[in-house]
């Protein structure tokens, strides 16, 4: 290649430089755009801890354990004593059965040191962390042990109290077609299990013996109101909050009333009375025995059925121990019927 090539080549390298170099450079920058309007000012969030506080305070804390103090769920002799242990009974008479059932549906063995109720017993892990969690372990609408293919609900809340405080057992001839003539009782702690408040609140689970009594279809504590609003309204008087003891002040409320007890329009002096005629009827019809200073039990034997299911149901409101508040219209017609029932009955024994 000679010289002149040589040089035309330089030339043409040195202005593709040059044009490539041109197209690529930045020019000056150009005088500042006006500014864009302010956007709107969020919402503050709210403090993480204060709704933690709306429990964990240590002035509310405090309160709420004192109150739980008071009621017979810290009493460790009727959670422990016995039961507690027992894993057919943990579920409800131990703080470790519970939480197993809770958690996992059932409990799963004896407990080898079962101990009291305790705030963790009701109250389990958070799910919203919002001023509305209370964080119960169960507030769903429960199947009874005596018959899991129906549904008892209490409303949400007392739900939970549900799970404990039902009668474990059905009725003499529940859910039967055919009843039959006579029933055995086999045990002198044969009957539904003690503290059945919640088949009395849902109106379900006794022997609705036939009689000039209609039973409710509706029950006004659980349509109007719940175990939750009643034993736990407001604490005043040393009743309501985690006392659970019954609030008068809550029942003279909702009723429009001014009483210092809870015998609204007489109810309790009625039931009370229909309970002690019941009662003695099946003493002397031989079915129960016993006395007030030693309690009363029914008399292992074979019965007739209708003498059975006046004993259950009569046991069963006894041990209710609302006197008939829980339900008044349904408890009423339970001891008027099986009273009726038992008239022109002979002792079998």
């Amino acid at each position: 290649m000679n010289y002149k090539s040589i040089s035309k080549l330089f030339l043409l390298g040195f202005i593709f430089a040059f044009i490539f170099s041109s197209c690529t450079k930045e020019g000056p920058m150009g005088p500042s755009g006006t500014d864009g309007a302010d956007g709107t000012d969020g919402t503050d969030g709210v403090d993480g801890q204060v709704t933690c506080l709306v429990c964990h305070s240590g002035t509310n804390m405090e309160a709420k354990q004192g109150q739980f103090w008071m009621s017979a769920h810290a009493v460790g002799a009727i959670a422990v004593d016995y039961a507690g242990g027992r894993q057919s009974c943990a579920q409800c008479h131990s703080h470790e059965g519970f939480v197993q059932y809770a958690t996992l549906g059932e409990v799963v063995g004896d407990i080898t040191n079962p101990s009291a109720w305790e705030c963790n017993t009701c109250h389990g892990l958070h799910e919203t962390f919002e001023g509305q969690d209370y964080a119960l372990r169960l507030y769903d609408p429960i199947n009874p042990i005596f018959d899991d293919e129906v549904t008892m609900d209490l409303n949400g809340n007392s739900n939970l109290c549900a799970n404990c405080h039902q009668s474990r057992r059905e009725a003499p001839g529940y859910g039967v077609e055919e009843l039959p003539d006579s029933f055995a009782i086999t045990s002198t702690h044969y009957g539904p299990h003690h503290g059945a408040q919640a088949n009395v609140v849902a109106g379900m689970g006794f022997a609705e013996i036939e009689g000039s009594v209609e039973y409710p279809t509706s029950s006004f504590h659980l349509d109007q109101a719940s175990c939750t609003g009643c034993h736990m309204a407001t604490f005043t008087d040393e009743q309501g909050g985690h006392s659970f003891i019954p609030s008068v002040a809550a029942c003279n409320e909702c009723h429009d009333a001014d009483l210092d007890d809870y015998n609204y329009g007489g109810v309790q002096t009625e039931v009370e009375e229909m309970l002690i005629e019941l009662r003695d009827d099946l003493i002397a019809l031989g079915v129960v025995e016993g006395n007030d200073e030693d309690g009363y039990h029914p008399h292992v034997g074979t019965y007739p059925l209708v003498q059975v299911q006046a004993f259950f149901n009569w046991v069963g409101l006894e041990e209710d121990r609302s006197m008939g508040v829980h339900n008044p219209k349904y408890v009423k017609a339970l001891l008027r019927n099986s009273i009726d029932a038992l008239e022109g009955e002979t002792a079998s024994h």
